[in-house]
């Protein structure tokens, strides 16, 4: 092992302990505070000799002390906690906080934080995408490409790397219909960082802000985090009621209106034509921005893919949200924001005040396979797949739950929206159901007042068609 610096202070000429005492009394306080823990090593004599700036002799009277007292023992020229000492309760003070405990002020209620997902769980959460099909060989090179570039070590443009809002400004007028440029492009950490960031740029606290029920509950903890007071506007088989958001214009001001047009989260169905066309006139008249979270847009698979409102915005109502993190891995954290110039220099601006910017390297790294086409054609095979997982997971719920549940079979996304019969109990068949290894998302979860609803979320993107057949088996047995 390394020499290491051992930090302790001492008092010379001011405290009336010996040296040697004073260093045994501040490793007896680490040991009791959990900073030491048993088994682990201290310093060498000389190595913390030479960092406390006395003499060698003094620092082996102290380990000779507490080796007598039974706080270290000697092993192999080293000293070490003793094993058989037992773990160090959390340190407190006296208002009863500690570091590891309550902390002595007071925090805000914090947002419930989002479960991840288990090992060795056949997981039906999330619609995640299958991170064993990320192509790492092809990031890696790009990401050693980018690393040669030194100045993207340095601190950069807060909207983003310049080459990859291009390349992004590209992509989306080819897939998405969306004539933008990159100066009204942002990249952000994933669309949930997206999300904050144009939520702390346009709201402040007390604003009203819409967000669909059922919806997607992360977003409704960021909105809140900006101190939104958030609406509920319910959704049907067309997408959000676009009459019942009229309904609460009129009850008072909305800021803004969250919602996935193109696949609903969590249903799944899309906005129709004349709902999207009085939505946008709606906000337009109303001047309600409109936040468009697009996150799956790469996988519909049936049909015209639909476009998104952000394409069709003559009023400049709409802000666009989306991700790369669907195509590749949500831990690279690349999501975007289109929208007015104006928008985007405000979001810089905000930035600026937190993190400066994002990961330079990662962007260059994504816009180089943009810019080789190696993503989007990387993008089509994720399509071919997933497409084959949800017509293996339509299949298998059909051979296996016939009866017990229904759905629609949608024409993009990566999960399924169930209807679970009502006679079944349905927190009982989830708890069985993780007992045989399957994890399983309940409506409640999606509902804005986490009401009991008789459906499930079934996401099939992150297993692939073995993997779901046996997880539908289980849910049976389970049954």
């Amino acid at each position: 092992m390394r020499p290491w610096t051992f930090p302790i202070a001492l008092q010379p000429g001011t405290s009336r302990e010996p040296v040697f005492q004073q260093i045994a009394q501040a490793i007896r306080g680490d040991i009791r505070r959990g900073r030491l823990r048993p088994g682990d090593a201290l310093p060498g004599s000389r190595t913390l000799a030479r960092t406390l700036a006395v003499h060698r002799n003094t620092v082996l009277a102290a380990y000779r002390e507490l080796e007598a007292e039974g706080w270290t023992e000697a092993e192999a020229r080293t000293t070490r906690v003793a094993r058989d000492l037992p773990q160090a309760p959390a340190a407190r003070h006296p208002g009863g906080g500690g570091a590891e405990g309550r902390p002595g002020y007071d925090l805000a209620a914090p947002a419930p934080r989002r479960s991840l997902r288990e090992p060795g769980l056949l997981s039906f959460g999330g619609g995640l995408p299958d991170l064993r099909l990320v192509p790492t060989d092809l990031l890696a090179r790009a990401y050693r490409r980018a690393l040669a570039s030194r100045e993207l070590l340095g601190y950069g443009d807060a909207r983003g790397e310049a080459r990859l809002r291009t390349a992004l400004a590209r992509l989306l007028s080819e897939t998405r219909g969306l004539a933008v440029s990159k100066d009204r492009l942002m990249v952000a950490g994933g669309s949930q960082g997206a999300l904050d960031l144009v939520a702390r740029t346009l709201i402040r606290p007390g604003d009203r802000v819409a967000v669909e029920d059922p919806g997607y509950p992360a977003a409704w903890a960021t909105l809140r985090g900006s101190g939104a007071e958030l609406v509920p506007v319910p959704v049907d088989e067309a997408g959000l009621q676009v009459d019942a958001l009229a309904a609460r214009l009129e009850e008072g001001p909305l800021r803004a209106v969250y919602l996935t047009p193109h696949h609903q989260f969590p249903t799944t169905v899309t906005m129709g034509a004349s709902r999207r066309l009085r939505l946008l006139d709606l906000a337009r008249r109303h001047r309600l921005a409109i936040l468009e979270d697009d996150y799956d847009a790469e996988f519909h698979f049936e049909g015209r893919p639909v476009l998104p409102l952000a394409g069709d915005d003559p009023g400049g109502v709409v802000v666009y949200l989306g991700t790369l993190s669907k195509i590749l891995a949500p831990g690279l954290r690349l999501g975007f924001v289109a929208g007015p110039r104006a928008l985007v220099e405000a979001l810089a601006a905000r930035r600026e005040t937190a993190d400066c910017q994002g990961d330079q390297v990662v962007q260059r790294a994504a816009a180089d396979l943009l810019e080789d086409g190696l993503l989007q054609r990387h993008a089509r095979k994720m399509r071919r797949i997933y497409e084959g997982r949800r017509t293996a997971l339509a299949g298998a719920l059909r051979r296996h739950l016939d009866g017990t549940v229904a759905f629609d079979l949608p024409p993009g996304g990566m999960s399924l929206w169930l209807r679970v019969d009502p006679a079944v109990d349905l927190e009982a068949w989830i708890d069985r159901a993780r007992k045989l290894g399957v994890g399983l998302t309940p409506g409640r979860a999606f509902d804005f007042r986490g009401r009991p609803t008789a459906h499930l979320r079934l996401g099939f993107s992150a297993m692939d068609e073995r993997e779901l057949e046996e997880a539908v088996r289980r849910l049976a047995k389970a049954l």
